[in-house]
């Protein structure tokens, strides 16, 4: 009987460990330094701009002096650390406490942004503030009819700076809506600059992970490529052994065949 040669370890299984090994050290790797990379700042809170800030004093400054109120606002983050505070008599000037302001009204956001890695959500708290003869009730009530001029949770969270210098523009109007103020003139001159336009909210999901998920996908298309690599070496080297049994098969049946021809039976 003819002796059966012995087949080689096949190539494929090498690609197919090369791949599996390659996706893991790069999943593993994407895995350990996402921790890291969300810590980016992204739970700073960005003031107004300095043309924001510029163009909302003058406006305060008038409504100030028509109705007899200071306005302001102040911008905070979390844990009441304030970010920036104006109002009519300047930027960076509060109207509490402030002898010039013995009536005031002030509206303040509070943002609370969280890392990328935290499962918690961004909030912001928006409420209006003022001196002891205005009444709490009157107060809230200004606060939620900031929604009527778009200034929602997600507004203040997407552009802290532009939201709060717009809400700060927008209570001498609800002040005189709630009878505590006589209307404000309406300002004639246009601002020296055109206001900064709202950016679109967006999802938060693709907002702040789009990147990472670009990373993924790449990782998932690099992964596929090297599994169908594997997979095309292996079948190259099935069809190659298929090969060499089919030729070793033949050779073996010539050679047996020549055997039998020398013996007294096959002459």
């Amino acid at each position: 009987m003819a002796a059966t040669r012995p087949t080689a370890k096949p190539a494929a299984s090498a690609w197919q460990g090369v791949a599996v090994i390659g996706a893991f050290v790069m999943v593993c790797g994407f895995c350990a330094a996402s921790p890291w990379a969300n810590d980016d700042g992204s739970t700073v809170v960005p003031p107004p701009t300095a043309t924001e800030r510029t163009d909302t004093v003058p406006l305060l400054a008038r409504a100030a002096e028509s109705q007899g109120i200071c306005y302001g606002w102040q911008l905070e983050e979390r844990y009441a650390a304030v970010v920036n505070v104006g109002s009519n008599l300047g930027d960076g000037v509060s109207v509490e406490d402030d002898p010039a302001c013995p009536r005031w009204v002030r509206v303040v956001g509070d943002i609370r942004y969280t890392a990328q890695s935290s499962e918690s959500e961004d909030h912001a708290y928006v409420t209006v503030e003022g001196s002891a003869d205005f009444r709490p009730a009157d107060l809230r009530a200004v606060a939620r009819n900031l929604e009527r001029f778009g200034l929602t949770g997600d507004v203040f969270l997407d552009d802290p700076g532009w939201a709060i210098t717009r809400a700060a523009v927008s209570l001498p109007l609800l002040v005189a809506e709630q009878g505590l103020a006589d209307p404000a003139p309406v300002a004639t001159a246009e601002p020296s600059t055109p206001p900064t336009a709202l950016p679109d909210a967006g999802s938060d999901f693709w907002r702040d992970r789009w990147g990472y998920v670009l990373a993924v996908a790449g990782l998932l298309l690099v992964t596929g490529l090297l599994v169908a690599a594997g997979c095309w070496q292996r079948g190259r080297q099935r069809r190659r052994e298929a090969e060499r049994r089919g030729a070793a098969r033949t050779k073996d049946l010539r050679t047996d065949r020549q055997a039998a021809g020398r013996t007294p039976e096959g002459r």
